[in-house]
């Protein structure tokens, strides 16, 4: 949620950086500077990325990351990837998550979609949902259509029967609604897998790891709090099925359909005990659930830690690679 850089303060938009307008609008302060696509691989980068239009009535884009070292027919996994940051800040473009998409790319390999979808308050949920469907249909539309195909998306390069929806901290709560709602596509498409880093959800009811974990640095209980308020739709509280997946809603007879999930935990996180709730659900109506817990950490420690990023790029790889035999 916050920077590592940020201190504990009584305000819960500071933690943000942002600034509530009177009219309901946020003034974000920029934390991480906007990285450009790479249209050429320069040493140290072997990643070539560009950005394409998703939806440009709603300014929604995906940025594709594609390995310079792909031969044309190498047949690689799709990655579409949800970034963080609580759904009111950041970017695809923002310099961490542009940096770990391009180590996904590299680590895996895959061509990774990293999407730029409409941020909280101004767009409420479940605007980011419907942007993450558009993504998920434009991919279905590259693997069904000859006409107007992107050229990293042709058959040869990418394999569209390994298609993973991925996203951390609150892009993880996206992939998850995301892959709910990709069971209703028409015409359909298959999702192989779910990545779940540390994903984002609440309720009502305070947990053990919330309360004891109040005072948390990244992710103190009053910004997660506000996050809620910022994010869900009006009138809404922390037991919506937008927040709290164990909470009966619209698509929960649907969970049981969903494909495998990875979900990644870490003890340090104040959310833990979230996640552990979502890991006994999603195993509880059968869904094949690999869960992946680190003792310590902190929320998005990955993104700060070089032993953590190894470790979230080798459980991606290893679970992409034991969907459909390793295809």
């Amino acid at each position: 949620m916050a920077d590592t850089g940020s201190s504990i303060t009584d305000d819960p938009y500071a933690v943000f950086q942002v600034v509530l307008n009177p009219d309901g609008t946020l003034t974000r302060t920029t934390i991480f500077p906007l990285c450009p696509p790479r249209a050429e691989a320069e040493q140290p980068h072997h990643v070539l990325s560009k950005d394409v239009t998703l939806n440009p009535s709603k300014k929604t884009w995906i940025r594709i990351f594609r390995p310079h070292f792909s031969t044309p027919t190498a047949h690689l996994p799709i990655i579409i990837d949800f970034h963080g940051g609580a759904f009111i800040r950041h970017s695809a473009a923002s310099a961490p998550f542009h940096a770990s998409c391009e180590r996904m790319a590299t680590h895996v390999p895959a061509i990774v979609l990293s999407v730029e979808y409409r941020l909280a308050p101004e767009y409420r949920l479940p605007a980011a949902y419907d942007d993450a469907i558009d993504a998920v249909r434009w991919v279905r539309d590259q693997a069904i259509s000859n006409l107007h195909r992107d050229t990293w998306m042709t058959p040869d390069l990418a394999d569209f029967s390994r298609c993973f929806l991925m996203g951390s901290s609150s892009g993880g709560n996206i992939a998850y609604h995301a892959a709910l709602l990709a069971l209703d596509l028409d015409p359909p498409f298959k999702i192989a897998g779910v990545i779940l880093n540390e994903p984002c959800f609440g309720g009502e009811q305070r947990t053990e790891s919330e309360l004891r974990l109040a005072q948390d640095r990244i992710a103190p209980l009053h910004a997660n709090d506000l996050m809620w308020q910022l994010a869900l739709p009006g009138g809404a509280n922390r037991d919506h099925e937008f927040c709290n997946p164990i909470t009966p809603g619209s698509h929960h007879d649907r969970v049981g359909s969903l494909p495998p999930c990875l979900v990644r935990v870490y003890g340090g996180d104040p959310l833990v005990d979230r996640e552990h709730s979502l890991v006994r659900m999603l195993e509880g109506r059968g869904v094949d659930v690999v869960s992946r817990f680190r003792e310590g950490g902190y929320h998005g420690v990955e993104f700060f830690d070089p032993q953590e990023t190894l470790a979230f790029l080798t459980d991606v790889q290893d679970f992409i690679s034991s969907v459909n035999g390793g295809r």
